[in-house]
């Protein structure tokens, strides 16, 4: 739920950065939205890290011991 809202909040800012820059034509703006998608895209690898080492790590451990 909490992925679902940060990726919402973030496509929405970066949709309104993207169509800010294109109004104002300042650059500023396209940098934002960039930085902005390069972290979000960070947050998911984290994410997907974490799940897949509980899902297979942490599993596995649970057999052995």
């Amino acid at each position: 739920m909490l992925i679902r809202l940060i990726l919402l909040l973030s496509a929405l800012f970066v949709v309104v950065a993207v169509g800010a820059y294109l109004f104002l034509r300042d650059a500023r703006y396209l940098k934002w939205a960039v930085q902005l998608a390069q972290f979000v895209v960070f947050l998911l690898l984290v994410f997907v890290v974490l799940y897949l080492l509980e899902r297979f790590g942490l599993s596995a451990w649970r057999v052995f011991n």
